[in-house]
């Protein structure tokens, strides 16, 4: 099955494969080959059905691999990718091997029968971040299934014992909505701000992106802690003007250009 299938297939409507908890690890494991750009809205706090009012949150436009721009619900830049176009020969000459693997896109992992990457090959993985891991751990959630199936389904192997999963919506999109719990297999990309605590948490995967745009712990004593995505565009163009602290002066082709001719 090639890259581009595997991408743009869509949303399933049958009823769930009998192992869907391999379907939603492979879908953990997918969000590098599943989009390119991404726009959406980002709270650092959890909700049970939506943001509630006033909430604060970030506007994003993110362009892989490393270009990101988020604004404030007003419209103010708090950040913006500077060095997306800046050379990387010194980089390349005085670092080590990792300094030359390719980005994730430009290899080719294993795919399983419904186009989700059961195995993830060695690549250049890692998401502009902000505020904290957690951040970029849901735009690539690979840390909640691993890199590959364990080899033997012991009890603990898996980085999450998922007890309870189905599908849902979230903000208009289909998911997969799965109840967990983190085992000693568990290692998240920032140990200070992992998807999941210690204990019960919710989490819902973007069927179409691979992103884990929920998640919220279930013990009493955590229930403030997680985070919550609304994703607004999927591969939309983006120009480098967007992640630049100053203007390269280029047209966006995309807007009506008025040609005002004098009487």
């Amino acid at each position: 099955m090639s890259t581009w299938d595997s991408r743009r297939r869509p949303a399933p409507d049958t009823p769930a494969p009998a192992d869907l908890a391999a379907m939603f690890r492979n879908l953990c494991r997918s969000s590098p080959w599943k989009w390119q750009s991404l726009r959406f809205e980002y709270w650092d706090q959890p909700f049970a059905s939506a943001p509630a009012p006033g909430a604060p949150f970030v506007r994003a436009w993110l362009r892989r691999p490393g270009a990101l721009r988020l604004e404030s619900p007003e419209g103010l830049v708090l950040h913006s990718t500077t060095g997306i176009n800046d050379s990387r020969d010194v980089f390349y000459v005085s670092a080590t091997r990792k300094s030359w693997l390719l980005p994730p896109h430009l290899v080719t992992p294993v795919y399983d029968d419904a186009g989700l990457v059961r195995r993830r090959p060695e690549a250049a993985y890692g998401e502009p971040g902000f505020g904290n891991g957690r951040f970029s751990a849901a735009l690539d959630p690979v840390e909640l299934a691993g890199n590959a199936p364990v080899p033997i389904e012991f009890p603990g192997s898996n980085a999450l014992d998922i007890q309870d999963l189905r599908y849902a919506a979230h903000e208009g999109r289909p998911v997969l909505e799965a109840e967990v719990v983190p085992n000693a297999a568990y290692r998240p990309a920032d140990p200070s701000a992992p998807l999941c605590l210690p204990g019960r948490s919710r989490l819902r995967v973007d069927v179409g992106t691979g992103i884990c745009v929920s998640s919220r712990s279930l013990q009493p004593d955590k229930d403030e802690y997680g985070h919550w995505i609304r994703i607004i565009a999927v591969d939309e163009y983006m120009l480098d003007d967007l992640f630049l602290a100053e203007s390269m002066n280029l047209t966006d082709v995309r807007r009506h250009i008025s040609w005002d001719v004098p009487a």
